[in-house]
């Protein structure tokens, strides 16, 4: 692998909970377990390093014991960081209540991640080699789609992934179609889709993710199922992320689309049969997966 994955969005904290059920409104469950880990954008650069590629941070990270955390963790997967650490305060947190069944919600706390300057992405310069990794995330917080949409276009030939995430729906349509107007690849869910189909909005190669089913991947007017891998599932956590940073390798590694996808397929598989948000598998093991 000669390129990059240049990821450009948020590396967070999440705190991960397993419930039996979601309260209603007002009140309260036990959860079975508890734990604090890395997550956000770390998900997707973690499944790509482990996969083999060369993985540059280039988002915000802050100050104190949180971003601390998600420092070392980025560090123990070998990610670069591309900026010093930002005085715009510390590591943002997420929720992640996780049912029995591994369906799993969120609630999202920005932190410095959150913050990121007008400017901060012209030091870094993409190859035709890199990988560009935008999520709608980004297009949530005001000053971080400012920076990205003006950096966008300056990208060269480098092949740019966009995963628009849960919240698709959210995003101004004006911040959407610039970003869409640079995108190669948009990988997302079904729901997701649909969301952006409603939009109007349409790119050259489009990935939907379809869970067990596996997912379609649709190019030139031509739509292709590759199917996914029967798994026990135990926390569907981290699996779109897994998926994205595998696929992302791939393309670094000039896999073809279809292949890239199948094994985006299989490590989501094995992500999912695993708790924690960041399950995504070694190079070997996928192989062996495939196997």
């Amino acid at each position: 692998m000669n390129g990059r994955l240049i990821h450009t969005g948020q590396v967070v904290l999440d705190l991960v909970m397993r419930v039996p059920e979601l309260p209603v409104p007002g009140g309260d469950v036990m959860a079975s377990s508890m734990d604090f880990l890395p997550g956000g954008g770390f998900n997707v650069m973690a499944a790509a390093a482990r996969a083999g590629a060369d993985v540059l941070y280039a988002g915000l990270h802050g100050t104190g014991g949180f971003a601390d955390v998600a420092r070392a963790a980025m560090a123990a997967e070998g990610i670069a960081l591309a900026h010093a650490p930002s005085a715009e305060g510390g590591t943002g947190i997420v929720v992640a209540l996780v049912q029995d069944d591994g369906e799993r919600t969120f609630v999202t706390g920005p932190g410095a991640e959150g913050r990121m300057p007008p400017g901060l992405l012209d030091a870094i310069t993409p190859t035709d080699k890199d990988v560009v990794y935008v999520t709608g995330y980004s297009l949530l917080h005001e000053t971080n789609s400012r920076a990205l949409i003006d950096w966008l276009p300056r990208t060269g030939g480098a092949t740019v992934l966009f995963d628009p995430g849960p919240l698709a729906g959210k995003i101004p349509a004006a911040e959407l179609a610039a970003v869409l107007a640079q995108v190669d690849i948009l990988s997302c869910s079904a729901g997701e889709a649909k969301t952006l189909e409603e939009a109007g909005e349409h790119v050259e190669v489009l990935i939907v993710r379809e869970g067990p089913a596996g997912c379609r991947v649709v190019t030139g007017g031509r739509s292709v199922t590759v199917p996914g891998f029967p798994v026990a599932t135990v926390d569907t956590n981290g699996a779109g992320d897994a998926h994205c940073g595998v696929l992302a390798a791939e393309v670094l590694a000039g896999t073809g689309l279809l292949e890239a996808a199948r094994r985006a397929n299989a490590a989501a598989a094995i992500a999912v049969t695993r708790h924690g948000p960041a399950t995504s598998p070694a190079r070997a093991e996928l192989d062996a997966f495939l196997r």
